[in-house]
């Protein structure tokens, strides 16, 4: 009895310390961890080591330096330094043969550096993953990944990640044996580390370069290429290097015949792969370091185990003690080997997962530069179309009012179709390629629904006429007519659906019909129906329908015309509404398409709209005696046209051909209106008018330009334009808001 009471006393002395030991750890830890910027130099100061024990060959170390800092990290929630300390780890995996781990580390450091906007180290994350691939002969991923470890370093800045990665490319391409692409990527690595005198780069890439030579078959080039490279290693002291150049060169000598100098190379790598095999033998496999800890802790059990033999005798207490510790270390070992197998198949699934994340974070990557090249080309694109049309939709319309002769007016009548026919399809291209972008604005204003759409029915009578078509309009006598929602889109989803009745209709009639589907609160969800009897749709041709470019056959297409766009439009605008869009057709027979869309109710009338966007006057009460206009404008054709236009209307201009010229006549000149284009040499007219704005306020400005007005609007506001006249344009609307410029002036000056 008095034994157990002593070994108590003793366990209790043994808790005291302990607790003890433990309060001034944790206090201790407490005030590191309080601190930011001790924390952080805890941090830097791992990882800065982990670093130089991985350059050394030391992993283990390299390892325990790096879980401490992830520790540390973790702790301080710096993020910045998680995502690094996950990326040093995928390299540390790499070179110790851990592809998978290697992967699944990348993978959180990616994730981490791009919330966090790290580009620096989520260029230097891909290019480890591309090493990864590149281990694992994945080559075309590999390719994948340096991209986008390039894109990274180049906005970054980065020029010597940039040389390491164009170097590994090329290897990468002669895997491929494409060697000339190879070639050409590994000579700008050589160019970008000799710039910056990057020496292990620059000697790495000349011996890559002297294989490239080799496989190309100028072996000359290719020894020459070694050597050079192989005398830069060798002066400092690059190990690896030296050690890879010396057995290429022993095969270029063995392929040239010279079989003494390939055996002295060769002989020059065996010593050095054994003097390198020497220094890692021990510290390049981190199990060989868990191995010999687990022997240490088995010697340490076989002491224990001695000396509770030995004191068997003495006490049946340590008999007791004895059977305890042997059934808890069979207990523990158990337990450790299960978790072991789960955490092994645990491991499995998520690399499989890491990898799989890691191809697609890189397909998105792509898809996000493609859409972005796509819509930078057709904006281009649109703009260059738009400036030639400008053209030929200005000279067919002044030529049909300079009398032509009668057998040139249906040629001209013709050429303004086919440009007027250019332009919509110009626009509807730009309207779907918003729609897809996500690029669409949602305008909500109070308006009436019945009116708005009498209106449409108007509009379209003259075409419906032309076929011999009755339009029916059907309106629910109890729905509500005022309603907040984008009216211009429900017009142009309208107008879209009713014109293609109208196209494919013939001898028949169209049924508008709008009424209520359910009401909550002040939701109202409307169904909007358009029948007509015209000549229907197959069941083949409406499963593909509402796509861009579709139409029911080419030969439909010939006979009705269309671009295919219309529908593809109103899906994607009714979806921007949070609606639905249905068809029900029957070749011969009729087709009707319905939408069911949510409105909300207002009992505010429409909106009255107080800018008058075309003068209604008399345009002969506006004086142009002493009105002058200057036209800013690059483009020659342009510029007749312009002036032609103008000329016809009595009014005198001056015309410049870029911005400064333009700032430089409104100084001394006085003018009434400025018609000002966008893209010309030196400033552009959007700087010219800014440079304008700051001396003058008032003067009327115009955008004349072809550029997609939706993208720019801001820019022009900013730039303090009165108005904007898009590029091609109706003579007629040009006339009417030169005029209200006009009649406005006039007007300012008679309250003055």
């Amino acid at each position: 009895m008095s034994v157990i009471l002593n070994i108590m006393s003793q366990v209790k002395n043994y808790i005291y310390i302990i607790i003890m030991l433990f309060s001034i750890g944790v206090y201790s830890q407490k005030t590191i961890e309080n601190d930011p910027e001790l924390a952080q130099n805890n941090i830097s100061y791992r990882i800065q080591q982990a670093k130089e024990h991985l350059d050394n060959y030391n992993y283990y170390k390299a390892q325990l330096n790096l879980d401490e800092a992830l520790v540390l990290a973790e702790k301080a929630d710096n993020k910045k330094s998680i995502g690094l300390i996950y990326a040093i780890k995928g390299r540390l995996q790499l070179v110790i043969g851990e592809e998978d781990k290697a992967i699944k580390s990348l993978n959180k450091a990616i994730e981490v550096q791009r919330i966090t906007n790290d580009n620096a180290n989520l260029g230097k994350s891909y290019k480890i993953f591309g090493d990864v691939y590149f281990v694992k002969k994945d080559y075309y991923q590999a390719l994948d990944s340096y991209t986008a470890a390039k894109t990274k370093f180049e906005e970054e800045d980065l020029d010597e990640d940039l040389a390491e990665t164009l170097l590994s490319e090329g290897k990468t391409y002669m895997l491929l044996k494409n060697y000339r692409k190879a070639r050409t990527i590994i000579e700008q690595a050589l160019a970008l580390s000799k710039k910056i005198d990057l020496t292990k780069t620059h000697s790495e890439a000349l011996i890559n370069h002297g294989i490239v030579y080799n496989k190309l078959g100028d072996n000359e080039k290719a020894i020459a290429y070694t050597i050079e490279g192989l005398q830069m290693a060798k002066e400092n002291k690059f190990t690896n290097i030296l050690n890879e150049g010396y057995l290429i060169l022993s095969d270029l000598y063995n392929e040239v015949e010279n079989y003494k100098l390939s055996r002295n190379f060769l002989s020059e790598h065996v010593k050095l792969s054994d003097s390198i095999r020497n220094l890692t033998q021990f510290n390049s496999s981190k199990e060989q370091e868990t191995q010999s800890k687990l022997a240490d802790v088995h010697h340490e059990l076989e002491e224990v185990s001695e000396k509770l033999k030995q004191s068997e005798s003495d006490n049946s207490l340590g008999t007791l003690i004895s059977i305890l510790s042997v059934a808890l270390i069979t207990i523990l070992s158990l337990l450790t080997l299960s978790l072991y197998k789960n955490n092994n198949i645990r491991l499995k699934t998520n690399n499989m997962l890491h990898k799989k994340n890691s191809e697609l974070i890189i397909a998105k990557e792509k898809a996000e530069l493609a859409s972005k090249t796509k819509a930078n080309f057709l904006s281009t694109v649109t703009h260059e179309l738009r400036t030639p049309l400008y053209a030929v939709t200005g000279l067919s319309n002044m030529l049909l009012d300079e009398n032509p002769k009668p057998e040139q007016i249906q040629h001209l009548k013709s050429l303004k179709f086919s440009g007027d026919y250019l332009l919509t399809f110009i626009n509807d291209i730009l309207q779907i390629n918003k729609i897809e972008a996500n690029k669409v604005d949602v305008e909500p204003e109070s308006f009436n629904l019945k009116k708005k759409i009498n209106n449409i029915v108007l509009a379209l009578n003259n075409s419906a006429q032309d076929n011999n078509i009755n339009i029916h309009f059907e309106y629910d006598k109890d729905l509500p007519e005022n309603y907040i929602a984008d009216q211009l889109k429900i017009s142009q989803i309208l107008i879209n659906l009713i014109g293609n009745s109208i196209k494919f209709t013939k001898d028949g009639d169209i049924w508008i019909r709008i009424y209520k589907i359910e009401e909550k609160d002040r939701i109202y969800t409307l169904r909007f129906e358009v029948e007509d009897n015209g000549i229907g749709i197959s069941q083949e041709k409406q499963d593909h329908m509402f796509e861009s470019f579709s139409q029911g056959s080419i030969q439909i297409n010939r006979k009705y015309g269309g671009t295919g766009l219309g529908l593809s439009i109103v899906k994607g605008l009714i979806e921007i509404l949070n609606g639905k869009i249905y068809v029900k057709s029957e070749l011969g027979k009729g087709t009707t398409f319905y939408f069911e869309i949510p409105l909300e109710y207002t009992s505010v009338k429409e909106t009255t709209e107080n800018k008058v966007t075309y003068f209604e006057g008399n345009t002969s009460e506006v004086d142009l005696t002493n009105v002058k206009i200057l036209v800013v404008e690059d483009n020659k054709i342009n510029q007749m046209i312009t002036k032609k236009i103008l000329t016809k209307m009595d009014l005198q201009c001056d015309i410049v051909d870029n911005g400064e010229d333009a700032v430089d006549m409104i100084k001394n000149n006085k003018y009434d209106i400025i018609l000002m284009d966008i893209h010309m040499p030196g400033i552009s007219g959007i700087e010219a008018t800014k440079i304008v704005r700051s001396f003058d306020k008032e003067l009327t400005i115009f955008a004349l330009t072809a550029v997609t007005i939706e993208d720019k609007m801001h820019e022009f506001e900013e730039a303090g334009f009165t108005d904007i006249i898009p590029k091609p344009f109706k003579q007629e609307e040009f006339e009417k808001k030169l005029y209200n410029a006009l009649a406005g002036k006039k007007g300012s000056t008679a309250s003055a």
